[in-house]
């Protein structure tokens, strides 16, 4: 494991060593959260387009075309990270009995059936 101690300024801020910057393939943007009693800081990767198909298809059919349709896209792909977040906190909370959470026979029915 590669491991480095790194100063903190007065203004909280702190210099990402060059190895972990590179091996890590950082660019504009890092995340920042806590878990474990940890800070995680990791590179903010761009969307890979899982959804953009399925998107399109929704709003076009909503009738939307050229610049409405770019902008409507852009905004509604800013929305799946967030959205994910959530069904994973979900899931924590679920996974730690502080939550209601549905079984498969509850969402698709019994085998049987």
């Amino acid at each position: 494991m590669l491991r480095k101690r790194i100063s903190v300024s007065r203004k909280r801020q702190i210099t990402i060593p060059i190895e972990f910057y590179n091996s890590l393939g950082i660019e504009k943007e890092v995340e920042c959260f806590l878990q474990n009693n940890a800070i995680v800081i990791r590179p903010v990767r761009e969307s890979s387009g899982e959804f953009d198909e399925q998107i399109l298809e929704d709003l076009i059919s909503q009738g939307l075309s050229g610049n409405e349709l770019l902008e409507k896209f852009k905004e509604m792909r800013r929305q799946i990270r967030p959205a994910v977040e959530r069904l994973l906190d979900e899931a924590r909370l679920a996974a730690a009995g502080k939550a209601q959470f549905s079984t498969f026979e509850d969402v698709f029915g019994a085998e049987n059936e």
